[in-house]
């Protein structure tokens, strides 16, 4: 029995290993995408790293369950058209035993997946956020091209031919900031450097037109420093509800309970409040609450995958009797795709309380597993 469970098992693991290898490549060939556009703008290579370290996770959460998937189908539709599942039956073993190793896998792969989904995952995606939306401030001077005009900053244009470190030369800028009139500066050379929001130009043998608003004229310095305010737009990242862990979920689900309680039971309205206002705000309270529960269980269905999966693959590779491939990846899209589509229809239902999309998110899991009780009762 050993041996078969070693068989089984090692043919299983190697499948799932290759599958998951092919998968995680493919679902980050987007990240790996945006990484190279920030490394050919210039983004500095610690916010690259730090950008790339916290999405690599958040891949894992769909690589898993998929790889289990594509592992259990092509394995054991093998092992149906070679006949060894109708040679294991008859020696007296049955399904269950056969598929008991790769079902703990996948429990060990759903206990990894709750700590991706509710811890890893969530820590990602703000610091994701958050270094995305600092980039354009933190990287603002580096990322500044030679040869073309400039856009990128809501208050001026600049255009230069060529570029040593902070050196510009051959500059040129259109300066909106004074809401009264526009300016354009020239220079041969310019050093550049940014103080926050502001951008300090050090010009050498440069022309300003105009000086002022009272010197509408063009003026010539040898050496004159200009300071472009507010060019560099600040950008900041307010958390949203898939960036809390899950304790803050169920802290934030419950603050909102006990408000809409307090909403109902009239204890947070006053006599300056409406019906029609005290009702809005209900429904915002619920609205949120409802966003908040499927976030939260979201999750777990996320998690879910990898045991219903295996437990949906492995009949239906036996079903398949087939060997080529190709029947077996389909059968793993349609799988998936079915899986995930209900989950993708409950989180846009989210705002939804009527709806209870919470509740409902967790319906591919009960069809997994009403499915492969069917299905694997064939088999024994």
């Amino acid at each position: 029995m050993r041996t078969i469970d070693k068989y089984v098992f090692g043919s299983f693991l190697s499948s799932f290993v290759l599958a998951f290898l092919v998968l995680s490549f493919v679902l980050t060939i987007g990240l790996l995408v945006q990484i190279i556009s920030f490394i050919l703008d210039g983004v500095e290579a610690s916010l690259v790293g730090k950008f790339c370290l916290v999405s690599l996770p958040e891949t894992l959460q769909w690589s898993m369950p998929l790889a289990l998937l594509v592992a259990s189908v092509l394995v054991f539709s093998r092992l149906s058209a070679d006949s060894e599942i109708a040679a294991m039956k008859a020696c007296g073993i049955n399904l269950m035993s056969v598929m008991k190793w790769p079902f703990v896998f996948a429990v060990f792969c759903t206990l990894i997946g709750f700590l991706i989904n509710n811890e890893i995952v969530p820590r990602g995606h703000e610091v994701r956020r958050t270094l995305k939306s600092g980039i354009s401030v933190n990287t603002g001077l580096s990322v500044l091209e030679p040869g073309r005009v400039i856009n990128d900053f809501p208050k001026a244009k600049i255009y230069f031919g060529s570029k040593e470190g902070n050196w510009l030369y051959d500059l040129i800028v259109f300066d909106y900031s004074n809401p009264k009139f526009d300016r354009m500066i020239t220079a041969a050379k310019a050093l550049v450097i940014q103080d926050g929001s502001d951008v300090n130009l050090d010009l050498y043998q440069m022309t300003i037109d105009p000086l002022d608003e009272e010197h509408r004229t063009m003026a010539r310095f040898g050496r004159f420093t200009y300071t472009l305010k507010g060019v560099i737009k600040e950008k900041t990242y307010n958390r949203k509800i898939k960036d809390f862990r899950t304790v803050e979920i169920l802290s934030r689900a419950g603050e909102l309970s006990d408000e809409i309680d307090r909403l109902e039971d009239g204890a947070e309205v006053s006599t300056e409040d409406s019906p029609e206002g005290v009702e809005l705000r209900r429904k915002m309270l619920v609205a949120e609450r409802t966003q908040t529960l499927v976030e939260f269980n979201k999750r777990f269905v996320f998690a879910m995958a990898s045991i219903c999966f295996v437990l949906i693959g492995i009949p239906l590779g036996i079903r398949s009797q087939r060997k080529e491939s190709s029947i077996g990846m389909a059968i793993s899209l349609a799988v998936a795709l079915g899986y995930y589509m209900v989950i993708i229809l409950m989180l846009s239902l989210e705002k939804s309380s009527a709806a209870h999309p919470h509740v409902l998110i967790w319906l591919p899991v009960v069809v997994c597993f009403v499915l492969s009780a069917k299905f694997i009762r064939k088999h024994l």
